[in-house]
C-alpha cells in the first residue's frame, strides 16, 4: 500500500485503541488475496498477526459456508423445512434459507443461562429444551438477529453428515484453506479477554467457555493472518472450497436490517452495509471480551480483520471501525490495472456470433473471451455472459440475463439470422430490429 494509505490505517487503528480504551487492538488489510499490512495498538498483550483473538459471530459465516457446501452436494435444500432434517422440533415451520438469513421468526437466544457466559449443552440437549414459544415472529415477517437459527444450521449439518461441525469445519474450509490458526478453543498464543471498568480502566478477565450446541453461532478462535485468508476466499471464492456461485448467493441481500435508510442488511450468513456507493459484505462478532469484524469490498478484492480483547469500545464500536478502515484503503489507494493480454480465437461454429448487432435501434456487441459476452455498445459495464447450452442454445450467467436463454435463430441455409435473448430478438439490420 502507498504510505500515506498505512500512515492513516495505523492512525485510525491507535485512535481507536486509544479513546475506546481496549487493552489491545489489531487489524489485517487485504488485497488480492493477500495480507498486505498488519496495524496494532495496546500491550495487552502487544497485538501481531499470530495472536488468537475469539472472532464471536463471525463463526456464522463459516456455518453459512458449510450449510451452502451441503446444499451444492444435493444433500439438502435451502427450501427445506426444518422438520425434515430435525423432525419433531416444535419450530421446524421454518426453511433452511429462513434460519440463514435471520428471517425464521426465532427468538435470539436458546433458553436457561445466557449462552455466552455459561458452559455449552449437547446438541440433543439444546433440541429438547425447544418449545414452540421460540418462535418469536412468524417466519419471514420481519428481520430478528437470531443465535438461536445457527445453533439449529449447526445441529442440521450434525445430523446431515453424522460428524461434528467443528469436524466438518476444519476438514471442508479450514484445511483446504490453510488455517491451521483458527480452532474450536484457544491455543497460544491468544489475547485474554477483558471487561474495561468503566470509572478507572482497570481488566476482569472474563471466562473463554465452550458453547457446546451454539458453537455455530459464536465459538471459533483466529488470527489476523488466518481471517485474512477466509477474507480472500469471500472476495474471489476458491471452486475446489466453495463455489463462487454460493458466495454470490451468501452475499445478495435478503433482509434489509435498517428499511429506512438501507445502509445495512442481511444474506445468507453475511451482514452487509453500504457506505455511499460502495457495498461491503462480512459479518462482526463478539463474545465476552472479545470483539471482532471482518469486512470485504468484492469489487477491488479488498478486505479488513480486526480485533479487541474488550468487550465493549467506548464511544464506537469494532464494526464501524472495520468499515472505516476499508472506506479509507479504498480512497486512497488506486485501483490496480489488469493488462490486457490476447485472446484466443472463438470455435469455428461461434465465430458468426461475434460483431454488431440491434435490437429496438439500440447497438450491441457480441465478442468471445472464452465464452460468450454481450453487451450494449453505449455501455459496456452492462455485460452479459453466456455458457454453452446445448445446440444453438447458450444460457445467461451474469446481469440482467442471468439465468435466460439465448437461442441462435439460422436462415434455410443455415447462415445466422438473429440472436433470440429471452424473446428480445437481436438482429444485423437496425431498420430490422
Amino acid at each position: 500500500m502507498l504510505p500515506e494509505t498505512i500512515r492513516r490505517v495505523d492512525e485510525l487503528v491507535a485512535t481507536t485503541q486509544s479513546t475506546g480504551r481496549v487493552p489491545s487492538l489489531v487489524a489485517g488489510i487485504v488485497r488480492d488475496g493477500a495480507l498486505v499490512h498488519v496495524s496494532g495498538a495496546g500491550e495487552v498483550p502487544v497485538p501481531d498477526a499470530g495472536t488468537q483473538y475469539r472472532i464471536g459471530s463471525i463463526s456464522k459465516t463459516f456455518t453459512a459456508a458449510l450449510i451452502l457446501q451441503l446444499r451444492d452436494e444435493d444433500r439438502l435444500s435451502l427450501d427445506d423445512l426444518l422438520y425434515r432434517h430435525l423432525p419433531g422440533t416444535p419450530v421446524g415451520g421454518v426453511t433452511i434459507r429462513q434460519l440463514l438469513a435471520h428471517i425464521g421468526g426465532l427468538q435470539r437466544e436458546p433458553e436457561g443461562d445466557w449462552w455466552e457466559r455459561a458452559p455449552g449443552v449437547h446438541p440433543d440437549h439444546l433440541l429438547a429444551e425447544l418449545t414452540p414459544d421460540a418462535a418469536a415472529h412468524p417466519p419471514h415477517h420481519t428481520f430478528h438477529y437470531s443465535n438461536l437459527a445457527y445453533g439449529l444450521l449447526g445441529a442440521v449439518a450434525q445430523r446431515i453428515t453424522g460428524e461434528s461441525w467443528w469436524t466438518q469445519i476444519g476438514k471442508r474450509l479450514l484445511e483446504p484453506l490453510d488455517m491451521s490458526r483458527t480452532s474450536y478453543d484457544p491455543a497460544e498464543p491468544f489475547a485474554r479477554g477483558y471487561v474495561v471498568h468503566p470509572w478507572h480502566g482497570t481488566l476482569r478477565e472474563e471466562p473463554r467457555h465452550d458453547s457446546g450446541a451454539m458453537a455455530p453461532a459464536g465459538q471459533l478462535w483466529s488470527t489476523v493472518a488466518d481471517l485474512a485468508k477466509w477474507a480472500a476466499c469471500l472476495a474471489d471464492p476458491a471452486p475446489s472450497v466453495l463455489a463462487p456461485s454460493s458466495v454470490a448467493q451468501m452475499r445478495a441481500p435478503v433482509a434489509m436490517g435498517d428499511l429506512e435508510s438501507w445502509t445495512s442488511g442481511h444474506g445468507l450468513g453475511l451482514q452487509l452495509w453500504r457506505r455511499g456507493e460502495r457495498v461491503y459484505f462480512g459479518h462482526t462478532g463478539s463474545m465476552p471480551g472479545y470483539l471482532a469484524v471482518l469486512a470485504v469490498h468484492r469489487a477491488s478484492r479488498t478486505g479488513v480483520v480486526a480485533y479487541a480483547n474488550a468487550y465493549s469500545m467506548a464511544g464506537g464500536s469494532i464494526g464501524e471501525l472495520g468499515l472505516t478502515l476499508l472506506g479509507a484503503v479504498l480512497d486512497r489507494e488506486p485501483a490496480r490495472i489488469v493488462p490486457w493480454r490476447p485472446g484466443t480465437p472463438p470455435p469455428a461454429e461461434v465465430e458468426p456470433l461475434t460483431g454488431r448487432w440491434w435490437w429496438m435501434g439500440r447497438e450491441f456487441q457480441v465478442s468471445w473471451d472464452g465464452g460468450l459476452v454481450m453487451c450494449p455498445v453505449a455501455n459496456p459495464a452492462e455485460a452479459w455472459r453466456f455458457t454453452p447450452d446445448g445446440t444453438d442454445r447458450w444460457r445467461g450467467r451474469s446481469g440482467m440475463n442471468d439465468g435466460e436463454t439465448l437461442t441462435v435463430r439460422r436462415a434455410p441455409d443455415g447462415g445466422v439470422v438473429a440472436l433470440d435473448v429471452a424473446t428480445f430478438v437481436f438482429t444485423r439490420d437496425p431498420d430490422r430490429s
